[in-house]
């Protein structure tokens, strides 16, 4: 045995009953009772709003038989009752998705000079009406601006922009809001208590979230929930079958990017995916949340969110220990991610990817900032030293154990963003500090030109060493990103070549696993020494950051 929709069965039957669009419904129902109706109109606004269910509202209300206008629509006449059976012949439904072309318009044209066969008028809805071609459009001008007394149009679209200006000045024009959650939480509570469903008070809210602003999606979304009869319909089911994360996990999550807790907040990924989470969902909820916390660091307490006042102010509490530019970026990212299509061999990648970036700014600045030489003493080996300061200590005064100081280290001049390609001459390669300091943003950023993903993969990697001077070690955390940047490692050496000035090779490891080759730990050691006696020699120190 079939069942309707919940959305068709009740569907509103007048327009006190249309829920959130009080500004659309007041106006068009003081048109009715004044006697002042217009022959078009033009119904704008998202999906799921009730655009088409006001249509029918208002073609009912143009035909009801009630003596008073102000109880039109009546539900009890015969036209209202036609009408709410779909065997109504004065109105007329197209799709204009279907029906684009204009041979379409035409057909209709040669149509609408027939008198009506029941009702006062004949109403034509044109759904989706951007979707016509603009032959059609010219078609439709001239009928629209002057239909015959006994025809009415009310076009409606999702797309308001891609209308022609010359139909919206022909037609009355209303705009149609995304409801609250509060608003479609009622209304679903209401088809709950007439549908006599036994569901948890919390699965309301999660739909009403989940909806987004569309009352229909949201009662798609309970009729997908609707088992057998007297069945508890749970949180926990709810999320199962809608493939959401609890808020408990987005705001575990969050707290992750904000304390750079990469390891907590992969586990995070992991456990929500494995219990049924969907991926792109979840970025989805994650935009929702970050959105909110920038929201509230932005105006505090001056600002009314569409939650409950105690989850506001949790909220509120976690915005205060955010850096404004972290939720900017991971909004950005997860944002991306959850538009990216779900056709790759590991969907989850999108997510663990906006992740690991939303981390790469702050962990990157922490591995920027820790250079074995301050800022003042690495700026004053570019600089001459002074003779006295250059020269050796007597014999007789110098340890045996002692060198003369050696010549500072030429080090390539730091790229300018204009110019990040330079080609200083280097006999001796590299070293991992010079990688750190002074190439390996400009890296990131010159390589991932070409292929945004290199420079995400780039971003979620760590500079380990470089041995013999040429060959740059790169560690990671997941396999999967390791095995992914291996194959554009070719391309990544070329650049750094160009930079540093001398052939460079790449090579990617997982962390934990690379061990320090003994060519590779004694240069670093040396340069450590050399910069610890140039800093004793003008007065400086070496700095950790």
């Amino acid at each position: 045995m079939s069942s309707q929709a919940l959305s068709r069965k009740w569907r509103p039957a007048k327009f006190d009953e249309v829920v959130g669009q009080e500004h659309v419904t007041r106006t068009i129902l003081n048109t009715v009772v004044a006697g002042r109706i217009g022959h078009a109109y033009l119904f704008c606004g998202p999906r799921g709003t009730g655009k088409t269910t006001s249509a029918r509202l208002l073609a009912k209300a143009v035909n009801c038989l009630h003596p008073d206008p102000a109880q039109r629509p009546c539900n009890e006449c015969s036209i209202c009752l036609a009408v709410n059976q779909g065997r109504f012949l004065d109105l007329i439904e197209i799709d204009a998705a279907s029906n684009t072309g204009v041979d379409d318009i035409r057909d209709l044209r040669e149509r609408i000079n027939f008198a009506p066969s029941e009702g006062r008028f004949k109403v034509y809805i044109i759904d989706e009406v951007h979707m016509l071609s603009t032959a059609a459009f010219n078609a439709l001008l001239k009928t629209l601006e002057e239909p015959p007394p006994h025809a009415k149009f009310i076009l409606a679209t999702t797309e308001e922009h891609k209308v022609p200006i010359t139909i919206k000045s022909r037609c009355q024009q209303f705009n149609f809001r995304l409801l609250t959650a509060q608003e479609i939480s009622e209304r679903l509570q209401l088809l709950v208590d007439r549908e006599q469903l036994n569901v948890e008070p919390e699965v309301l809210s999660l739909v009403a979230q989940h909806g987004a602003g569309s009352l229909r999606d949201a009662e798609s979304l309970l009729d997908q929930l609707i088992g057998a009869p007297g069945e508890l319909i749970s949180v926990r089911r709810a999320q199962m079958v809608l493939g959401t994360a609890s808020s408990a996990t987005v705001a575990g999550l969050a707290n992750a990017i904000l304390t750079a807790d990469g390891p907590t907040g992969l586990r995070i990924i992991q456990e929500a995916l494995n219990t049924g989470a969907d991926a792109r969902q979840l970025c989805r909820q994650m935009v929702s949340h970050l959105r909110d916390l920038l929201l509230l660091q932005t105006a505090g307490e001056h600002i009314r969110l569409d939650m409950p006042q105690e989850q506001q102010a949790e909220l509120l509490i976690q915005s205060r220990r955010a850096s404004r530019h972290t939720l900017i970026q991971a909004t950005k990212l997860f944002s991306e991610a959850a538009s990216t299509p779900a056709t790759s061999w590991q969907p989850q990648l999108p997510l663990e990817l906006a992740f690991i970036q939303s981390l790469s700014d702050k962990g990157q600045g922490t591995r920027d900032e820790g250079q074995v030489v301050s800022q003042p003493i690495s700026q004053s080996l570019n600089q001459p030293v002074s003779q006295s300061a250059s020269q050796p200590p007597a014999a007789s005064s110098q340890p045996i154990n002692q060198s003369p100081v050696p010549s500072p280290p030429s080090a390539p001049p730091i790229p300018t963003p204009k110019s990040p390609i330079q080609n200083p001459p280097s006999a001796d390669g590299v070293t991992i500090d010079e990688i750190r300091a002074k190439w390996w943003k400009p890296l990131v950023a010159e390589a991932g030109k070409t292929n945004r993903n290199i420079k995400n993969w780039l971003n979620a990697s760590q500079p380990l060493a470089v041995e013999n001077g040429r060959l740059l070690i790169l560690g990671f955390d997941l396999d999967f990103l390791r095995s992914k940047l291996e194959g554009e490692q070719d391309a990544i050496a070329e650049v750094l070549s160009r930079m540093v000035g001398t052939a460079m090779r790449i090579k990617c490891v997982m962390n934990g696993s690379y061990k320090p080759t003994a060519a590779n730990t004694p240069a670093t050691s040396s340069f450590r020494t050399d910069v610890e006696k140039i800093a004793q020699e003008l007065g400086g120190t070496v700095t950790e950051g």
